[in-house]
């Protein structure tokens, strides 16, 4: 059974490079398909354009295909994925995986941002601990870091997430390192409150954000 598992696996493997290697001729040919397409439209007929917009359809067609093929197919890596993981496929292999990812880093994100709602209520309100504070901005940078990862695996198995969502967890990651790092003198604890105040604001928008699309999602299927 695991000598048949291994054969299917190589099997698998070969049938993944085959399917890239052709998939990057196909593009090769559709680039000069399309500089072509471009001379002769300048030139052609009326009865010509016609013809050429149907090869066009055809052509935005067929990309679509080849979209939905390498969805499926091992990618390199962004940067910050190799800097972070190395030359690691990420790739996951059927529908069911991908579904099941994207649902598990939602419920990261719900949960975890509860509890960074309830220890900055706590910071803000209860306690005035540099101890807590620190540890407060460490579960921040954990948490900003760790959905950055998850995010560029998501993007990599075509997940369509905004680049400004990105973008705002790397940005929030490195101010969070920089409310760690910041000694406790009389800036910090003017700037304290403030940045818990709005720690707190940010955590319940993502909550009733979360609580709001799972309720519309149970209601319209």
């Amino acid at each position: 059974m695991h000598k048949l598992y291994k054969q299917q696996l190589e099997e698998m493997i070969k049938l993944q490079n085959s399917c890239l290697c052709s998939i990057e001729r196909q593009k090769k040919k559709f680039k000069e398909l399309s500089k072509s397409l471009k001379q002769c439209s300048r030139s052609a007929r009326a009865g010509e354009v016609e013809g050429l917009k149907l090869i066009q359809e055809m052509m935005k067609e067929r990309q679509n295909v080849f979209f939905e093929m390498e969805a499926f197919l091992p990618k390199k890596n962004g940067l910050y994925l190799n800097l972070v993981l190395g030359n690691v496929n990420v790739t996951l292999l059927s529908k069911q995986a991908k579904f099941a990812y994207k649902d598990e880093y939602e419920k990261f994100k719900l949960y975890l941002t509860i509890i960074l709602l309830l220890i900055s209520f706590t910071c803000r309100f209860l306690l005035n601990s540099r101890v807590i504070d620190s540890l407060f901005n460490f579960l921040l940078v954990w948490y900003y870091c760790t959905l950055t990862i998850r995010e560029g695996i998501l993007v990599n198995n075509g997940s369509r997430i905004k680049g400004w969502w990105v973008f705002h967890h790397y940005v929030s990651a490195f101010l969070s390192g920089v409310m760690l790092t910041w000694p406790d003198y009389l800036m910090y604890q003017m700037f304290r409150n403030q940045f818990l105040s709005y720690s707190m604001y940010q955590s319940k928008f993502i909550v009733l954000t979360s609580f709001t699309t799972h309720v519309f999602v149970e209601l319209f299927p």
